[in-house]
């Protein structure tokens, strides 16, 4: 196999992987939720805080100022 048809696999693969997550996510009642640093964009180095579910990992807010120092004074 060669390059090219290993990345088109791959990508293949990727694709579905979250498509299924999107469908996880889509469906979860987001029971409970953490304060989290997370990436910006998939792409980026960045980390932002947010508030992200522990069920499913979906982004699900942002905390508000008070929230924020209390969780950075951890």
């Amino acid at each position: 196999m060669g390059k090219s048809q290993k990345v088109a696999t791959l990508l293949g693969v990727r694709q579905k992987i979250e498509k299924e997550i999107e469908e996880i996510q889509k469906s979860c009642q987001h029971p409970t939720k953490s304060i989290k640093n997370v990436r910006e964009r998939l792409d980026s180095q960045t980390t932002v805080v947010r508030y992200v579910c522990n069920e499913c990992s979906l982004i699900i807010g942002i905390p508000n100022n008070d929230e924020l120092q209390n969780f950075l004074k951890q």
